[in-house]
């Protein structure tokens, strides 16, 4: 097969999709339902569909003036669209990485970028057809110098992040093909990613391969179940298995976070005895739980989940306010920092800021947003640190908020609606 012939296979993949997509986006039993409107948020004006002419979302509209991801393109995401962290051997990039900039790319009004990081995370992680492959976790350089995928097994958070980052860039710039090209996404998810666990039900696994080891035995990772995407997904295809894994990802937060009210990098559940400490991290809390306390607290005010969640990490809201900062590293089980982890850097303090904001510490989530601003501007920050911080500052200057449903909204959408 010519490299032509395959080409136009992809296209008809996606216009069949497309076609069972209909007006909006439906695929092949995810049908989404009529829907009451959910509430605006504050300092956003969300556009309705009365007040929004038909051609509105397909007109020219320029880029928002964010400064932050500015300096996150220039120090982070190629010419091609590769995000990559220079801060290891191998200049790796990771599916999460390509993720997040698309999401920062809607959020920005950026379709040029958007597109960038798009095609290259098809062409070079999901072997050209994301309708057939998940991304793959990790591209690098290899031990023979060459560049390549390095671990082939999917990530499931950043997967979410991807259908819910095109399913939103859809509906927001008006592309059915990036609607279409989420929802296939999605349904891989929850064929590929999923299990049925008793005591759960069916629940998000981080990847296809490596975390069920033992037939009654699962390794868990509350910070890959942000509940805007999960129920934002599961609004959207109620029929293809994403209202199911609701439920278990509020019991995958909420049930590994007693008694002391700290996320933990990873956990294991057992059937018929529940969640316990994971052997491998011990209880420890660092650069992926810090993500469980950035999800919460962008969580819609008043919304089911924000009850669920917003008090659930209050040992975490303790530390913050005793220490001055959040810990870089912390013992879930006792509270103390591990030996050389008492501080977290900039990005650990700009992802508390929703959270710290969402219970009304508003003193306390200015102080970790200065000390993020200040920490940035005195040493430029790594990869990872500047996602936390375009993600828990961004939300805190209001460039986007996310509905009870778990829908993106972001200021430009009412401002282009206009033009």
């Amino acid at each position: 097969m010519t490299r032509a012939d395959a080409d136009r296979r992809r296209r008809r993949a996606v216009l069949r999709a497309l076609v069972a997509c209909g007006a909006g986006p439906m695929l092949a039993g995810m049908t989404p339902p009529a829907q009451a409107a959910p509430a605006r948020p504050s300092g956003i004006s969300v556009p309705t569909a009365a007040s929004t002419p038909p051609s509105a979302a397909s007109r020219t509209c320029p880029s928002v003036d964010w400064p932050a991801w500015t300096r996150f393109k220039a120090g982070f995401v190629s010419e091609d669209g590769r995000v990559v962290d220079p801060s290891m051997p191998d200049l790796r990039t990771v599916s999460e990485g390509q993720a997040y900039a698309l999401m920062f790319a809607v959020i920005a009004n950026d379709r040029a970028t958007f597109d960038k990081v798009l095609e290259w995370t098809v062409n070079n992680l999901a072997q050209g057809d994301l309708t057939a492959h998940l991304p793959a976790w990790l591209w690098g350089k290899n031990a023979a110098g060459q560049w390549a995928v390095l671990d082939s097994n999917p990530a499931s958070d950043a997967d979410m992040w991807i259908a819910y980052a095109l399913g939103e860039a859809g509906r927001l710039w008006n592309v059915r093909r990036y609607t279409a090209l989420g929802a296939l996404v999605a349904r891989r998810i929850v064929s590929e990613e999923s299990d049925f666990i008793p005591g759960l039900g069916r629940t998000l696994l981080p990847a296809p391969v490596g975390f069920h080891p033992e037939k009654d035995l699962w390794r868990l990772n509350p910070s890959y179940v942000p509940m805007q995407v999960v129920r934002c997904l599961a609004g959207r295809f109620p029929d293809s298995g994403w209202r199911q894994l609701i439920a278990s990802s509020l019991k995958q937060i909420t049930l590994t976070a007693p008694p002391l009210g700290f996320a933990p990098e990873w956990a294991m559940y057992r059937a018929g005895r529940g969640f316990d400490v994971d052997p491998e991290t011990q209880g420890e809390g660092s650069y992926n739980a810090i993500r469980v306390y950035l999800w919460a607290g962008m969580l819609a005010p008043g919304s089911d989940d924000f009850r669920a969640l917003s008090h659930a990490f209050g040992g975490m809201l303790k530390y913050v306010a005793a220490h001055g900062t959040p810990p870089e590293r912390i013992n879930t089980r006792d509270g103390t920092p591990k030996p050389g982890g008492e501080t977290g850097g900039a990005g650990f303090s700009a992802a508390l800021v929703p959270l710290l904001q969402a219970v009304g510490d508003t003193t306390l989530a200015r102080g970790q947003a200065d000390r993020a601003r200040s920490l940035d501007a005195a040493s430029p920050p790594g990869y990872y640190s500047s996602v936390l911080s375009l993600f828990g500052l961004g939300w805190h200057e209001a460039r986007f908020r996310f509905l009870a449903d778990g829908t993106l909204a972001v200021p430009w959408e009412a401002v282009c609606a206009t033009r």
